[in-house]
């Protein structure tokens, strides 16, 4: 489908099983946000979501950073996507890379070839690696940027690197650091933040996750992503053993809540 659904405005289902009705896209242009990508179709959320994509992006020149270039949002109908994510499928997942919208408008071919910035100082799989963003890169004007995403009430989680959150927790020297528990480490996220806005209360139907734990997590749960237990690949018991390959199958519609086959179906 190259189009949205001409339905009310609905994420259904879960972050990665569902999809989206009444989808809108976002303009590739604004003034302070450019879209990356264009091929993919990719820039379509719930109205919710391109609202608060406008909103960071209006707010982004304050924080030192001229605007935001946006990857991957949704498709136009929602669903499982053939490459690149388990989630962005109910309208409500966003992209942002880490790299500064420059001051003029990229050509569609540099959409498509440019690529993002790693906030890596090295390879986290290596043992005692320095698990740390690379201070020749990582900048205030990032930190700032994501707590302002992250202090949005719309906003249920923000995936970033083990080493963004470590900075970010480094950053964060005021009496308010409730902002970090929304801030989640998780794997890949160094080249860019992925925001995910909660249920909006139009959507029946939309499945929101349990809260984060309590606290800043800048703390045990860190202290184990910055470890070397996640990243060095243990030695194999065997090593003549060939590893198990398995392999990945598309969802199936039958798979997704029985809404989305309205959805596939509208005109």
């Amino acid at each position: 489908m190259t189009d949205s659904a001409p339905l009310a405005a609905r994420a259904i289902g879960s972050y990665a099983k569902g999809c989206l009705a009444g989808g809108e896209a976002l303009p590739t242009d604004g003034a302070n946000w450019q879209v990356m990508r264009l091929s993919r179709n990719r820039n379509w959320g719930h109205p919710e979501l391109v609202q608060f994509l406008k909103d960071l992006s209006n707010d982004a020149p304050s924080l030192g950073w001229r605007g935001l270039l946006v990857g991957d949002l949704a498709q136009p109908r929602g669903g499982p996507m053939l490459s690149g994510h388990a989630s962005h499928q109910i309208g409500l997942d966003a992209d942002i890379w880490l790299t500064e919208m420059p001051d003029r408008r990229l050509t569609a071919k540099e959409r498509e070839e440019i690529s993002a910035i790693s906030m890596l100082k090295g390879p986290l799989d290596v043992k005692d690696a320095d698990r740390s963003v690379d201070p020749r890169k990582w900048t205030d004007s990032r930190a700032r940027l994501i707590r302002r995403a992250a202090s949005d009430k719309r906003v249920a989680r923000i995936f970033v690197s083990p080493t963004i959150k470590k900075a970010l927790c480094e950053f964060e020297t005021g009496k308010d650091r409730s902002w970090l528990r929304t801030v989640r480490p998780w794997w890949g996220h160094h080249y860019h933040f992925h925001v995910r806005l909660t249920c909006p209360k139009d959507s029946s139907g939309c499945k929101n996750q349990n809260p984060p734990p309590p606290g800043d997590g800048c703390g045990k749960e860190l202290t184990y992503w910055l470890s070397d237990e996640p990243w060095v690949p243990k030695k194999p018991e065997d090593p003549n053993k060939k590893p198990k390959v398995v392999k990945k199958r598309p969802m199936a519609l039958s798979a997704l809540p029985k809404s989305c086959k309205t959805v596939l179906a509208a005109q």
